[in-house]
C-alpha cells in the first residue's frame, strides 16, 4: 500500500466513524449500549484496561503503559487502582486533582502524554464512542438535554448516570432553533483531539501578569458584544477555555504548583461539584479529568502554605518515583537513542547497562538489613535471585523508604552525555567505557551536584565499572567456550552423581568401564572452592543442593544448575578457572601465533554473530578482557 492508498484508506475510516442523528436516535442507541455516557474517569480507565491486564505475583500490570514507561510497574498500579479505578466506580476520588509529584525526567509528562494519545485512538473504537451536541463549543453529553425532574426514571431506563446542565450555549440554542424540541436535537460522533481541541486540554503557565484567567474559562467576544448587546449573551461569548475544550476527557496542568494563585481557585468547584464559573453566567458543568504534574521541592513549598490547604484537599497526589530496575533503565536509555538521528551508531552490549547501574545505584538508599549492600540491592531490585535472601526481604526493602527513587542522577543527564561523547568523538560504536567516561566527564558540569555527591557519584562509577568488567570477563570466557551451556551442563551433572553418590555413601558407576568407584573428591573440591566451601561446610552444602533437588521434583519441575544461586557461580568459575589462562595468553598477546589468531578470529567471529557486539567493539573487548587478566 503506497502513501495516497494509505490517507485515502485513513480518511475512509473516519467517514466510517462519523454518526449523526437526533437526540431520539442517540437514546436508541444507549438503549442497546449505555457506554458511550460513561463519565471522563471511567473512559480513561477503561482506556487502560481494553489494552490488557497481566497480574504477576499478586501484582497488576497494565500493558498500556509498557511500550513506554520502564520500571514504574508499582507506581503505575497504585495509580490506576487508587484513582483511575476509584474515580471510574464514581467513589468520591474522581472529585479531586489527580497530582503527578517526582523528580525530573521521572516519566509525569510521558505518562500524561500516553493518557492522551490513548483517550484519542480509545475514541476512535467502538467501546469509546463520545457523542456530543452538534455545534456545542464544550461538545456536551447530549443526556443533559433531559429536564432535571425527568433524570431518575430516563437513568433507571437507560441504566445511566446524567450529572450536569446544558452549557449556556446549548441552552439558547435549544430555545431559539429547536424551539424547546429535544428529540430534534443534533447529535455527532466526536473524537478526541488535543490538536483538534476536542476533549484534551493543555493549560501551561506564563508570566502571571499576562496571563488570562481567559485562558481557563474563556472570554468575551469583542468583536459580536455591540451585535448581541450584553456580556451575558453566549453568543458574545468564546467558550474556548482550557476546561471548556477539555470537556469528555482530560485537561493537562503543566506545572500547576507554579502556577498564580486566581487560576487554581476555578478548579475548586470544578472538581467538587463537577462545575466552574466564566464570565456572567450560572455556573458551568464540566466532565473531565485533571492531570496536574510537579515536583518535590515545589509540593512542599504548597503544602506549607496554609491558604493552600482548600485546594490541597482536593488532590490525590501520586507519587512517580525514577525507575529503581537496572534491566528498564537499559530500556529507558534505548528507547530515547531510538528517538534520536544516532541509531547509525553501535551501542556495544552491556554499555547501557554500565550507565544503568550507575543511575540506578545513585537513587538507591543503603538498607538496614544486615549483610545488605546497595549492589545486592540492585540486583534484588531487578529480579535477580541473591544468596540469603527471600521475597520476603525484597518487599521489605522496598517498603523501608517511602522516598527511595525520588532523587539521583535522572536519565535525561545519561543521555545527554552519551549523545555529547557520539556527537565529539564521532563514533561509529561506542562501549560501556566510553559511557561511563563520558558520565564521569559530565559530573563537574551538573549544576545541582555538590561536591559530596560529586564524590559518592564517582565511586558509584567505580562500582559500575568492576560490574561491566565482571560481565565483559564472563562474555569473553563464555565465547571461548564453544558451547558454554553443554559445558556448563555436563559439569553440573558430574558434580550431581558425586554429591549423591557421597551423601547416600554410595559409589558411582563409570560410564566407560562400568567399574564402580569412589565419589570424585578432587572434583566436587574443586567446584565448591570457587564460592568458599569450607571443608567442614562441604557436607552441609551438597545436602542442601540434594533438598532443593528433591523439592524440584516433588513439584514436577526439573532442577537446573541456574536454578541455584551459589552453585551456578560455582560452576561457572569452574569453567572460567579452567580457561583462564587460555583466555589471557590469546587475548594479551601482542604478536599472538596461527593458532592464537584462529582462536581471536573464532571468538571475535561468536562475539559479533551470537552477542551483538561489531568488529570494532569486539576487538575493544578482547583488548580489554586482556589487560584484566593480565593485572
Amino acid at each position: 500500500m503506497d502513501i495516497f492508498e494509505r490517507i485515502a484508506s485513513y480518511r475512509a475510516e473516519n467517514e466510517r466513524m462519523a454518526w449523526s442523528g437526533t437526540f431520539k436516535e442517540y437514546i436508541d442507541l444507549l438503549k442497546k449500549d449505555p457506554t458511550p455516557a460513561k463519565t471522563a474517569h471511567s473512559r480513561v480507565y477503561d482506556m487502560i484496561k481494553s489494552h490488557g491486564v497481566e497480574e504477576i505475583n499478586g501484582r497488576k500490570r497494565y500493558k498500556f503503559f509498557e511500550q513506554e514507561i520502564f520500571g514504574l510497574d508499582r507506581a503505575i498500579e497504585k495509580l490506576v487502582e487508587e484513582y483511575f479505578h476509584s474515580a471510574a466506580r464514581r467513589l468520591d476520588v474522581r472529585k479531586r486533582i489527580l497530582l503527578l509529584m517526582g523528580p525530573v525526567s521521572g516519566g509525569k509528562s510521558t505518562l500524561v502524554t500516553l493518557l492522551k494519545r490513548g483517550l484519542e485512538q480509545y475514541s476512535r473504537t467502538i467501546q469509546g464512542a463520545v457523542y456530543a451536541i452538534e455545534g456545542c463549543p464544550m461538545h456536551e453529553e447530549p443526556l443533559h438535554l433531559i429536564p432535571g425532574e425527568l433524570r431518575p426514571e430516563i437513568e433507571k431506563e437507560l441504566g445511566v448516570r446524567i450529572e450536569g446542565n446544558l452549557c449556556p450555549s446549548c441552552q439558547m440554542r435549544l430555545k431559539n432553533e429547536y424551539g424547546g424540541d429535544i428529540e430534534k436535537v443534533r447529535v455527532v460522533r466526536v473524537l478526541l483531539s488535543e490538536e483538534e481541541r476536542v476533549g484534551i486540554g493543555t493549560f501551561s503557565p506564563s508570566d502571571p501578569k499576562s496571563q488570562d484567567i481567559a485562558d481557563l474559562t474563556g472570554s468575551i467576544d469583542f468583536s459580536t458584544i455591540t451585535e448581541y448587546g450584553s456580556e451575558s449573551d453566549p453568543r458574545a461569548y468564546r467558550f474556548d477555555g482550557e476546561l471548556n475544550k477539555a470537556n469528555r476527557g482530560l485537561m493537562e496542568f503543566q506545572e500547576m504548583l507554579k502556577c498564580d494563585e486566581k487560576f487554581l481557585w476555578n478548579l475548586l468547584s470544578l472538581t467538587q461539584e463537577g462545575n466552574f464559573k466564566a464570565g456572567r453566567f450560572a455556573l458551568i458543568s464540566a466532565d473531565e479529568l485533571i492531570v496536574a504534574h510537579t515536583n518535590e521541592t515545589e509540593y512542599k513549598a504548597f503544602i506549607s502554605n496554609k491558604k493552600n490547604e482548600a485546594l490541597q484537599s482536593r488532590m490525590i497526589v501520586m507519587p512517580v518515583p525514577y525507575n529503581l530496575k537496572v534491566s528498564e533503565e537499559e530500556k529507558i536509555y534505548a528507547k530515547l537513542i531510538a528517538q534520536s538521528d544516532m541509531k547509525h551508531v553501535h551501542i556495544a552490549p552491556h554499555a547501557l547497562r554500565a550507565a544503568a547501574i550507575f543511575s540506578v545505584l545513585t537513587r538507591l538508599k543503603e538498607s538496614k538489613k544486615q549483610g545488605m549492600d546497595l549492589i545486592k540491592k540492585l540486583r534484588m531490585y531487578d529480579g535477580e535471585e541473591v544468596e540469603g535472601y527471600k521475597e520476603a526481604d525484597l518487599k521489605e526493602m522496598q517498603n523501608e523508604y517511602l522516598d527511595e527513587g525520588m532523587s539521583g542522577i535522572d536519565p535525561r543527564y545519561v543521555i545527554n552525555r552519551i549523545s555529547s561523547a557520539l556527537i565529539k568523538g564521532d563514533l561509529e560504536c561506542m562501549n560501556a567505557l566510553d559511557v561511563l567516561r563520558a558520565i564521569k566527564d559530565g559530573l563537574d558540569q551538573h549544576p545541582s551536584i555538590t561536591k559530596e555527591e560529586r564524590e559518592r557519584y564517582l565511586n558509584f562509577i567505580s562500582i559500575a565499572r568492576k560490574e561491566y568488567d565482571t560481565l565483559a570477563k564472563n562474555e569473553v570466557q563464555k565465547a571461548f567456550v564453544y558451547s558454554f551451556e553443554e559445558s556448563a551442563k555436563t559439569l553440573f551433572e558430574n558434580y550431581l552423581d558425586n554429591i549423591e553418590a557421597f551423601c547416600n555413601w554410595t559409589k558411582i558407576r563409570d560410564p566407560l568401564t562400568d567399574e564402580e568407584m569412589e565419589p570424585d573428591e578432587r572434583l566436587m573440591r574443586s567446584i565448591e572452592e570457587q564460592i568458599g566451601i569450607s571443608e567442614n561446610a562441604k557436607k552441609a552444602f551438597r545436602e542442601e543442593i540434594l533438598i532443593r533437588i528433591s523439592a524440584y521434583s516433588r513439584k514436577g519441575k526439573k532442577f537446573e544448575y541456574s536454578n541455584h544461586d551459589r552453585l551456578r557461580e560455582a560452576i561457572e568459575k569452574k569453567l572460567f578457572a579452567d580457561l583462564k589462562d587460555i583466555v589471557k595468553i590469546t587475548t594479551s598477546s601482542k604478536t599472538p601465533d596461527e593458532s592464537q589468531l584462529k582462536r581471536i578470529n573464532e571468538v571475535s567471529r561468536r562475539l559479533i554473530e551470537e552477542h551483538g557486539y561489531c568488529p570494532i567493539c569486539a576487538n575493544e573487548l578482547l583488548r580489554y578482557v586482556g589487560s584484566l587478566l593480565n593485572r
